[in-house]
Parts: C-alpha cells; structure tokens; sequence
C-alpha cells in the first residue's frame, strides 16, 4: 500500500476523497526526543520546530529564530527544507538520520541530504532524527531576533486564519505573491477557499471549504499569472 508521513500538516492540502494508503505519524515519545552535547543537539523528527525555536531562544541557543512562527515537525521542515527570508532549517542541520522504506537507517550528512529550496533530494526516505548545530548568545539577543522575526511574520502573513501556508514557489529572483497582486487576484473566491488579502501566496479557507475549491483557486491564479506574466507558478504545498 502507499504510505505517507505527516508532520505538522501545515503544508499538505489531502483531496476531498482522501488518500487511500497508509499515514504515518511520529508522534511517540522516541520522535520527540532532544539529546544536548555543547551547541549540538540530536532531535526527533517529530519535534515540534515552532515550540523548539522559541524555546532555544528564550535559552540564548541562537541558529534558528529565522524560523520563528513555522509551524512544522523537524522532520517535515528538513524534507521541505522550510525557512523564509530570515534563514532556512538547512543552515543549521549537520546530520539526518532517515529510514528506507525496506526498514534499513542510515545517517546522511548535510551535502548528501541535497537540500535546495524548498525541496531536498530525500525522495521516500523517512526523517526521524536529525543533528543541529546551534551556538550560544545573549539571550537577550535571541529573544528579540526571535521577537522581530515571529512579529513580522504576523504583520504580513494571515497567521490567524485557516492556510496550508504559501501556495506556490517563488519563481527564480521573483515573488509569488507578487506576481499573484499584480494580476488583481487579491480575495477572489471559490466557494469557501479565498486568496488573502494581507499574502497574495496565501489561500485561507472558511468553515465551508473544500479541497475542491482550494484545487479550482490554484488553478485559476496559475492560469491567470501565466497568461499576464508568462510565467508558471509551481505548488510549495503537498497535495496528496
């Protein structure tokens, strides 16, 4: 059968008629482990990243307050290599501890693990531990690195609202919520799915939404930005 791990879901957007397979989860005590040896620490690939960042930078252990207010698993963000304008989870990983699929474990370094943007090179290898490198600091310092990061995160990005986060990928020296405000496309709607009015590359959902509506949404701005700009939008979230 297919099998699927998910993390946080924060990025994954499931069809309205499911996934027929197996969904893994890596929530048990064993995946959510933290191991500290100096600035190094050994996390489960079920960490939760948004808990861990703050509480490193409330601690002065600075390397991951770019990552302030992402909401994903360890093991999710390094599959995705998540991060922002402040920095990515790659900046910071030095090993992956993975399982194959035949049941094998293996530990990759960094320059093995591919990491891109927005992607890695892990294809079904599943993540269930990882090795970061962070450093000490004033925790002073971390606490508002973390503060100024988390808060204009919330300035412009509809964190309040029903969201599998940016949609699309930014195109090569360009930005996809850009480009999507440029083509008027700002709250159109479809059914309960509507493109944000504070993030262009964000779609929010109401209480009435169906996948379906947030699929014909991303139709619609793919075909509408590639018709003005010539330039085809790629998704960042999951669709399973």
């Amino acid at each position: 059968m297919p099998v699927k791990v998910l993390g946080a879901g924060a990025n994954v957007l499931i069809r309205d008629d499911g996934f027929d397979g197996v969904v893994v989860r890596l929530d048990q005590p064993g995946f959510r482990r933290e191991t500290w040896s100096g600035d190094e620490v050994e996390v489960g690939g079920g960490v939760n990243l948004m808990s861990f960042s703050k509480s490193c930078s409330e601690n002065g252990i600075s390397g991951l307050e770019g990552l302030a207010g992402i909401p994903a698993t360890i093991g999710g963000a390094i599959r995705m290599n998540a991060g922002g304008h402040n920095g990515e989870i790659k900046d910071v990983v030095s090993e992956v501890e993975v399982v194959h699929t035949s049941g094998s474990r293996e530990r990759l370094n960094r320059d093995q693990v591919g990491f891109d943007y927005r992607r890695t090179d892990l294809k079904d290898r599943i993540v269930v531990g990882a090795r970061l490198s962070l450093r000490r600091d004033d925790p002073q310092k971390t606490r508002l690195r973390y503060a100024e990061n988390f808060g204009q995160k919330r300035r412009t990005q509809p964190m309040a609202e029903r969201s599998a986060g940016c949609v699309f990928k930014n195109p090569p020296g360009r930005s996809a919520g850009a480009l999507i405000d440029q083509a008027g496309l700002k709250g159109t709607v479809c059914g309960g799915a509507r493109v944000s009015a504070r993030h262009a590359n964000f779609i929010v959902a109401d209480s009435t939404a169906t996948s379906s509506d947030v699929l014909r949404l991303i139709d619609l701005i793919r075909d509408r930005v590639a018709l003005i700009f010539g330039t085809v939008l790629r998704t960042e979230i999951e669709i399973w």
